[in-house]
């Protein structure tokens, strides 16, 4: 009993130590939807029913700079695109029916899949407990800080004027960032950076960004020998 509970506190430290700092990165979110236009009712709705960080600030980064909705949903369902891969991975460990399975749904994101499958060796239980306590941590958190951030951001008055409106663009600076750990991928972070400028004044909004996803697509493939 006391081995299972040390090693139940083990994950759930493990669990804090990314929930925490992640879920405070939603004070930029609010800030940013404030700045682009977004109430702050708006702001916390989206975080509460999308919550998806990298698709939130692309929603918000296409229709600020006056994207269509179409544009935007596109742009934003792209980067969500990989929370359906995880749901595959972390469906036989999980195992859950019902409203149970609605709610791991909503908290299957890169942060508690990322805890679950780094307690693989302790076994079955720690991931599950992982996933479950980084994903509630993270959600939690994240809406907190996107209210807190969208009162702020409205308080200020004008948001611009505050430099608010670069949020978005340095959010997504932040996420990438720590991704670009080999050649290929920086290689791949410096043609969609190209891609996207030379697109800019020729395309509309939002669309340069889903033009960068044809670069994943052409790097990740490979000839089958």
């Amino acid at each position: 009993m006391a081995r299972v509970s040390l090693s139940k506190a083990q994950v759930f430290r493990d669990s804090m130590s990314v929930a925490l700092p992640v879920g405070t990165y939603g004070i930029a979110f609010g800030a940013a939807a404030v700045a682009n236009g977004f109430s702050v009712i708006q702001a916390s709705l989206f975080s509460i029913l999308l919550f998806s960080g990298a698709s939130q600030f692309a929603v918000v980064g296409v229709m600020g700079a006056g994207g269509s909705a179409l544009s935007a949903i596109t742009t934003g369902s792209l980067l969500g695109f990989r929370n359906g891969l995880y749901s595959m991975r972390m469906k036989p460990v999980l195992n859950v029916h019902g409203f149970k399975k609605l709610l791991a749904a909503q908290i299957t994101i890169d942060e508690s899949t990322g805890v679950a499958i780094s307690q693989e060796p302790r076994g079955e239980a720690a991931m599950r407990y992982g996933f479950w306590a980084t994903g509630i941590g993270v959600f939690i958190f994240w809406n907190l800080f996107t209210l807190l951030g969208a009162f702020g951001a409205q308080a200020l008055g004008n948001p611009s004027a505050w430099g608010l409106d670069a949020a978005v663009p340095a959010a997504f600076l932040g996420l990438v960032w720590p991704r670009l750990i080999d050649k290929q991928s920086k290689l791949i972070a410096i043609c969609a950076v190209a891609m996207a400028l030379i697109l800019t004044p020729l395309a509309p909004a939002g669309v340069p960004i889903i033009a960068t996803v044809l670069l994943a697509v052409i790097f990740g493939w490979k000839p089958k020998a």
